[in-house]
């Protein structure tokens, strides 16, 4: 079964054209939008979370051959033979950078996690699983594109089999395995998370979507809605929200990135047990039509 926000539909029809307001702000917005590099995880900065258990578990991941090898394998099947965009170790960083950006952002709001506390397990697991998760989300796809959620879990199962040990007791190894996998079934938007964990894997893998991700179809001729769209995406960031623990600020170029931004990110955030404290604000410049030294900054919340 494939994955609505990764094989969304490929209409013939344009992408609507949104009725944007105009936001005095809007600007300023996009002026102070400086925190919107990759969001790479820093494991000397300080943060909201215990991070020791987590800095123990990536050093180990970045030097799992076996891991490392997965990570590469996993991105013949959808970009060599399906012509899709990258789900290799590239996108396995990017999501798994900001799946900790946002557990970072979420903590320093206050919000509380439930799948390591209801397992009995500490805090500092927390960001564990959510780097694990989003690490092995996609192997896979070394099976097969479609239904590669479902592949994904025995082979991340073997894969834990061999990690763990190194960090846990039998009885925990046990229960880290089982948030883990469930945060990597969840990634599927089909799927439903029960845990907060899984639903910050889920939204992250939806916020890999900056312009170039999907360069292969693109060069490829491909000029559907979902290659339009993502071109259009310049940048984006996550931060401190004023209404809500986060907020993320989208730069678009182009309003066909609002099919990107709604249909996709969209069905991520929605059912991710996370919807309330997350605002999304898309910000597209574009030319004012006069002499093309002039831009328009619309606004438009999501």
């Amino acid at each position: 079964m494939s994955d609505p926000a990764d094989d969304a539909p490929d209409p013939t029809e344009d992408a609507p054209d949104p009725t944007a307001e105009n936001a005095p702000a809007a600007r300023d917005e996009v002026d102070a939008d400086t925190d919107a590099g990759r969001h790479e995880y820093d494991p000397d900065a300080d943060h909201a979370f215990p991070d020791e258990r987590l800095n123990e578990v990536l050093a180990r991941l970045e030097s799992d051959e076996e891991v490392v090898t997965y990570l590469e394998a996993q991105n013949v099947n959808p970009v060599a033979r399906k012509g899709y965009n990258d789900h290799g170790s590239k996108h396995v960083e990017i999501v798994r950078d900001r799946a900790l950006r946002l557990y970072d952002l979420l903590k320093s709001g206050g919000v509380e996690f439930n799948g390591a506390r209801q397992q009995g397990l500490d805090e500092a697991d927390e960001p564990v699983i959510v780097a694990l998760a989003a690490t092995l989300h996609d192997i896979g796809h070394v099976v097969h594109r479609h239904d590669h959620p479902y592949y994904s879990i025995p082979l991340a199962a073997d894969l834990l089999d061999d990690l763990l040990p190194s960090f846990y007791d039998v009885a925990d190894q046990v229960r880290v395995k089982a948030e883990v996998l469930h945060a990597i079934l969840c990634h599927h938007t089909e799927e439903q998370p029960l845990t907060l964990e899984a639903g910050v894997v889920r939204i992250a893998d939806g916020l890999d979507m900056e312009r170039g991700r999907s360069r292969v179809p693109y060069e490829e001729g491909g000029r559907g809605i979902n290659t339009v769209s993502s071109q259009a995406i310049e940048r984006v960031s996550l931060r401190e929200g004023d209404e809500t623990p986060v907020q993320v600020v989208i730069r678009m170029n182009n309003a066909a990135g609002v099919y990107q931004v709604d249909s996709l990110l969209k069905a991520k955030i929605d059912g991710s047990l996370l919807e309330d404290r997350i605002r999304t604000v898309a910000i597209n410049t574009h030319s004012d039509g006069k002499d093309g030294n002039g831009s328009i900054v619309d606004r438009i919340e999501l």
